[in-house]
């Protein structure tokens, strides 16, 4: 999960949670608002009840059952029961509506003066009422169908409310932050374009205190220096390089001078040449090393266009100048927009050595000095795919293939340096192209170029 889901995801489960919460608590108090008050309208009705058969001399047990049904304030399924000091029933106001009761209840009501309990769907409410010649108790029963109708729609009310907004709540937290880390995003992808050949690139940052910008100006500054130190390093390479070209040429001619010695025997002409081998190779090394480092991105001073087709056939014909004995197959998969496609555009000498490297790389390692070339389309895009038959890389040597210096097992008794690659690979970059090695079968080494239009 990326971070900005996480804080979604924390911020939509707090108001979530809180929301719950506080929905619960009005629920909670509300419930317990409507129990007190339908006690309390119990209460009164009971004492007024008590009150009115007790009291009054003019209201008997039938006029008092009247009053009870024609009453303004009459509850739902209203039932009353009350008792003489003797725990003898004296007036009943519904006789086809029941209340459950036993004498521990009046006993407990001369104790604790009054009680509220519920049976089923009714409420009962109990109180002691005491005048100065007899004790009586009242038992009042009723079920508060409208408070519950109240406190179900507020159930509903509050559910609703819960689901929408915390449904919005989710949507707007998601929203918001994918807004505000949109500046991280874009820092993210700036950071995955940066590589050596465009240390130059620098994160676009605005004049503000926020964390994500003060990150894109420490990293601009970080990358500074990197990129100093980086082409000094280089500097150092071309300069190195460019300064020892010129007495390995002395010493190259001096050798070649003395091998064509007619007074030098056979012996000593083996062994200056074994030396004269040995120095064209660092010659080759420090020509690797001095076209590294010249190797820029730059591509956007690659205006000319050329035809892959006609760079292949000029790094043939150059292949095979020094190494005649290369043989090399090449083939196009011919398609309506092919000849649109085989146009790239870039410096036509630096594609030729990358092409040669490669046709060079794949005769060198292969077991019969071939090496073949397909030209084909692949989803609107140009694909040059150089395969040979030979002895295949294994998964540590294949991700570790385009760094320097880097030779697989299968190189053992092959000349070469380990930079071939390392070179095709940063002039394929500096042209917009992608190289990848792949190995259909355990005796064939297929090299992918894609150009991307």
């Amino acid at each position: 999960m990326t971070l900005k889901n996480k804080i979604s995801f924390l911020i939509s489960l707090v108001f979530s949670i809180l929301f719950a919460i506080a929905a619960f608590i009005i629920f909670y108090l509300f419930s317990n608002f409507r129990k007190v008050e339908f006690e309390s309208r119990l209460k009164e009705k009971a004492f007024s009840s008590i009150k009115l058969l007790v009291e009054v001399a003019q209201v008997d047990r039938q006029l008092l059952k009247i009053i009870d049904q024609n009453s303004i304030n009459k509850l739902y399924d209203e039932k009353t029961l009350i008792f003489d000091s003797s725990y003898q029933l004296i007036y009943s106001s519904l006789d086809d509506a029941k209340i459950k009761w036993n004498v521990d209840d009046l006993k407990y009501l001369k104790v604790n003066k009054t009680f509220f309990k519920k049976e089923n769907k009714y409420e009962v409410y109990g109180v002691f009422y005491d005048t100065n010649y007899k004790d009586y108790y009242a038992l009042i029963s009723a079920s508060d169908d409208y408070g519950k109708r109240k406190l179900e729609y507020l159930f509903y009310t509050l559910l609703t409310t819960y689901i929408v907004f915390t449904g919005l709540c989710w949507f707007i937290t998601f929203y918001s932050v994918k807004r505000l880390l949109l500046p991280l995003d874009n820092f993210h992808s700036k950071i995955k374009s940066i590589n050596e050949n465009n240390l130059d690139t620098r994160v676009e940052v605005k004049q503000s205190n926020n964390e994500i910008d003060l990150l894109g100006s420490e990293f601009n500054q970080m990358l500074q220096r990197i990129d100093l130190s980086y082409q000094k390093q280089k500097e150092f390479t071309a300069q190195a390089s460019h300064e020892l070209r010129t007495p390995v040429a002395r010493v190259t001619s001096q050798l070649e001078n003395r091998i064509l010695d007619k007074q030098i025997d056979q012996k000593q002409q083996g062994f200056l040449k074994t030396i004269l081998n040995d120095v064209n190779q660092i010659t080759e090394l420090i020509s690797s090393l001095l076209l590294l480092s010249k190797l820029n991105d730059k591509s956007s001073q690659f205006n000319n266009t050329y035809r892959i087709d006609e760079l292949i056939y000029a790094s043939i014909d150059r292949l095979h100048k020094s190494h005649p004995e290369f043989r090399i197959k090449f083939n196009i998969e011919f398609s309506e927009e092919l000849d649109t496609v085989l146009e790239v555009k870039g410096s036509k000498s630096l594609l030729e050595i990358a092409i040669i490297n490669l046709l060079k790389n794949a005769c060198v390692y292969s077991n019969n000095n071939q090496a073949n070339i397909l030209i084909n389309q692949i989803n609107s895009r140009l694909t040059v795919a150089i395969s040979n038959d030979g002895k295949t890389l294994n998964a540590v040597e294949q991700q570790n293939l385009f760094q320097p210096f880097m030779r697989g097992a299968n190189a053992k008794g092959k000349a070469g340096l380990g930079l071939g690659l390392r070179i095709v690979q940063r002039i394929l970059n500096q042209h917009g192209a992608s190289i990848i090695y792949h190995t259909p079968d355990e005796q064939t080494n297929i090299f992918i170029i894609t150009f991307s239009h």
